[in-house]
């Protein structure tokens, strides 16, 4: 049996080969502990700088619940590109880590979906458009995170303006690519080309990261990783399972819950102009039947594509 002494000095071997793997002196770490203060909750979780990052625009109290709602849709989305690095790093990756990352992704976005309900009834309609006239042109379209988890996901013909689908392969050119992917419809003329202002700063914000992550996740995200699989695992009903409920939630349940809360205070409230901050045809984007986002196509059955995303009857 081992004793407590046996166990500290295994400890501080480990602890010794792992400063020597480093060229680190391990004496020098071990006295550092004698002058590090004890760690707490708030310092750990950085719960003042959290709580500091809710700066309203108006007087208006409910506008406190927009923003906060939609930071913890950032963090969440931090999440799910955490979990999916995991997905596309794994050089020797097994359909049971496969399915478990994709159940925690999904998770997560069921999450999201769940908490619509906070938007949806916790605003008063009356404060919402009015805070909102000071958002202008700012957009929940303006996500970045949102976008590197598109591109993480599936290869970038699959996020393509089905109006132009047919005219692009996977040899395209990413500059090309991404000035037709179905987002940029939100905020471009596409007879003129000229962009929104919404889209314009969007881009110069990101568009070097986006065609960066494009670039890197073009062998790697998740539907090459499981392209990548044996044909065997690929068959694995679990897998596919897994991999159709991620598809079919990110890309229709939670787009038809927010489409629909948007619905109730931008048109159903009688007290809106029907027009999104930041000048978008919003129904059209948002709805999953008109620009028909599916990351997974070849996992579906040619009815269940044609019928994507009439299921909600709207």
């Amino acid at each position: 049996m081992n004793t407590t002494a046996d166990r500290s000095a295994s400890i501080l071997e480990e602890i010794d080969q792992k400063y020597k793997s480093l060229n680190q002196k391990t004496e020098v770490q071990l006295e550092g502990l004698l002058w590090s203060k004890p760690i707490t909750y708030w310092d750990y979780i950085q719960t003042d700088a959290l709580l500091n990052l809710q700066i309203q625009r108006t007087t208006l109290p409910d506008e406190m619940v927009f923003i906060m709602y939609h930071q913890v849709n950032e963090l969440i989305f931090k999440m799910i590109l955490w979990e999916i690095e995991q997905i596309a790093e794994n050089q020797n990756i097994q359909v049971a880590f496969f399915s478990e990352r994709l159940s925690r992704i999904t998770r997560y976005f069921d999450m999201l979906t769940n908490s619509f309900s906070i938007m949806e009834n916790g605003m008063e309609v009356d404060q919402y458009m009015k805070f909102r006239n000071t958002l202008t042109p700012a957009s929940g379209f303006q996500s970045a995170q949102y976008r590197l988890i598109e591109f993480a996901s599936t290869d970038v013909i699959n996020l393509t303006d089905r109006r132009y689908k047919d005219s692009f392969d996977e040899n395209t050119d990413l500059e090309t690519t991404f000035e037709h992917l179905y987002w940029q419809a939100a905020g471009k003329d596409y007879q003129t080309g000229q962009k929104s202002y919404l889209l314009s700063e969007f881009e110069n914000k990101y568009k070097k990261l986006f065609l960066e992550q494009m670039t890197e996740f073009k062998t790697k995200n998740i539907w090459q990783k499981f392209t990548q699989l044996p044909l065997e695992d690929q068959q694995n009903q679990e897998l596919v399972k897994a991999m159709r409920h991620y598809d079919h939630t990110v890309n229709i349940t939670w787009v038809m819950q927010h489409l629909n809360t948007a619905r109730k205070y931008i048109l159903e409230s009688g007290k809106g102009n029907g027009e999104a901050t930041g000048g978008s045809d919003w129904q059209k984007y948002m709805h999953p039947k008109y620009q028909r986002r599916i990351f997974f196509p070849k996992l579906w059955t040619e009815e269940e594509l044609t019928n994507w995303g009439n299921e909600s009857g709207v």
